[in-house]
């Protein structure tokens, strides 16, 4: 059941999610079972609650009782246990949170059970690795794509945005909910180390996406009839680590036009899992 509680001082001990936790500390790394994340925007919290991830609390205006947020509180009222539903007028929660609320709407939530990179492959044809890629937008404009596009599952190494943080959690319009993710290491150390070797092990070719001139085109007769193929981007500046190119199994790069000599990640790889995706 849903209760509605009304919010009127800014330093509220029951807003600490939505307002002073960081990232780090919402995912809460020394025990993943007690994590949270905080899902934005009445359609992406309705697909979290369709993939069966469980509510904590509801953040919105007063105004949006009986209107945006009225679907969620709806679909709350039949939740097990009890769903406070946190609100107040549109100052006050604009102060609170440090940004307009889009679409009126947060929704606290249990993050849901890690999963291992054997997991998460068993049975993927097409995979996409993300390395070290830090801005959120990124991370969720790939996410949406890999979903969209052909991908089975997604890697992420230790050093990218967690793709559950509140904005990548937006731009990817809860895909991040369907499409099966992983992490790949416990450190980046162990990613250079080892993480080539184990996408080798679990059965996958490597496309290391980068500009050199030994590149292969995305046309490639060989990525396109690959049985299992792990695609692999890089960071937004850098692009991917020398290590990382070096055990891939193909270097491809994207032909370009008008002397432009890359793309944005996220641009980058919808492009590259179309092309690539299981025919």
């Amino acid at each position: 059941m849903v209760e509605i509680i009304e919010i009127s001082q800014l330093e509220d001990e029951r807003l600490r999610s939505y307002v002073s936790l960081t990232e780090a500390q919402l995912r809460n790394r020394l025990e993943p079972e007690k994590g949270i994340f905080i899902a934005e925007s009445p359609k992406v919290i309705e697909l979290a609650l369709d993939c069966g991830l469980e509510p904590v609390s509801v953040l919105t205006e007063r105004r949006h009782i009986g209107s945006l947020a009225a679907g969620v509180l709806k679909r709350l009222e039949s939740a097990t246990g009890r769903v406070p539903c946190y609100t107040a007028d549109e100052s006050l929660l604009s102060r609170l949170t440090g940004y307009e609320l889009y679409r009126g709407v947060l929704c606290e939530m249990k993050r849901p059970r890690a999963r291992s990179c054997e997991e998460v492959c068993r049975g993927a044809s097409r995979i996409a690795v993300l390395e070290d890629i830090a801005d959120s937008v990124n991370v969720g404009a790939l996410v949406r794509s890999a979903a969209a596009l052909g991908m089975d599952a997604v890697l992420f190494t230790p050093s990218c945005c967690d793709p559950l943080c509140r904005r990548a959690v937006r731009v990817s319009m809860g895909t991040v909910f369907k499409i099966p993710f992983a992490f790949i290491g416990s450190s980046r150390d162990e990613w250079l180390k080892s993480g080539i070797e184990l996408l080798h092990r679990l059965g996958f070719e490597t496309a290391a996406m980068a500009l050199r001139e030994d590149s292969v085109g995305l046309d490639s007769k060989r990525l396109l009839e690959s049985k299992r193929l792990a695609v692999i981007l890089g960071s937004e500046g850098y692009g991917l680590c020398e290590n990382t190119i070096a055990k891939s199994d193909y270097v491809v790069r994207i032909p370009m036009s008008c002397d432009v000599d890359s793309l944005n990640v996220a641009a980058a790889g919808a492009i590259a899992f179309w092309q690539l995706r299981k025919r």
